[in-house]
């Protein structure tokens, strides 16, 4: 990932704030913040924030693709209500099937932020916090079940923004913490 510094043969990931957006390093846990807190924060230790040339903010669409007929307002959607998935691969798997796609929180190791593609599992360097993502399916591939997740961090991150990870074995504990919403009608 640009701007952080990398050690030894693996390219763990150690430092501090450097130039990327959404992530605090160094002693801190890894964390998503909002940008103007990251900012503050750092600017107490006389860091400054990276040159707006470099890393942009993008600008936020509120309107949808050519030929899309809702508008924003109206493809925005709400929940109803939440639940908690049974912790069984089965159990997450016919959600999926029938009412899309479930939310889930699961543990972050170091490795996992030099993920490019593959299935993901964890293999070495330590625990830096939690992080939410969404199960949109799952599949096999070379005989290694997997969960295809969508990640919150950019399509220049993984496979184009997603991930997999080892599915029926609670890889990270991705398979203890997942959450189902029905919409409202």
């Amino acid at each position: 990932m640009r701007g952080w510094l990398s050690i030894g043969s693996l390219g763990l990931l150690d430092g501090e704030w450097h130039c990327d957006r959404w992530f605090t390093g160094g002693a801190h846990r890894v964390r998503a913040l909002p940008v103007p807190q990251v900012f503050s924060s750092w600017a107490s230790k006389g860091l400054k924030p990276c040159p707006k040339e470099l890393y942009p903010t993008p600008t936020c669409e509120t309107k949808c693709q050519a030929g899309y007929n809702k508008t924003y307002k109206e493809d925005k959607f709400y929940g109803r209500s939440s639940y908690n998935v049974r912790e069984r691969e089965k159990d997450i798997m016919y959600e999926i099937m029938k009412n899309g796609p479930v939310e889930a929180a699961f543990e972050v190791y170091a490795d996992f932020f030099v993920y490019k593609s593959g299935i993901y599992h964890h293999v070495t360097g330590e625990f830096l916090g939690g992080h939410a993502i969404r199960i949109l399916g799952w599949g096999v591939e070379n005989g290694v079940k997997y969960w295809l997740i969508a990640n919150s961090w950019n399509e220049e991150w993984g496979e184009n923004g997603y991930f997999r990870i080892r599915r029926g074995t609670d890889e990270c504990s991705i398979e203890s913490d997942v959450t189902a919403g029905m919409p409202r009608k």
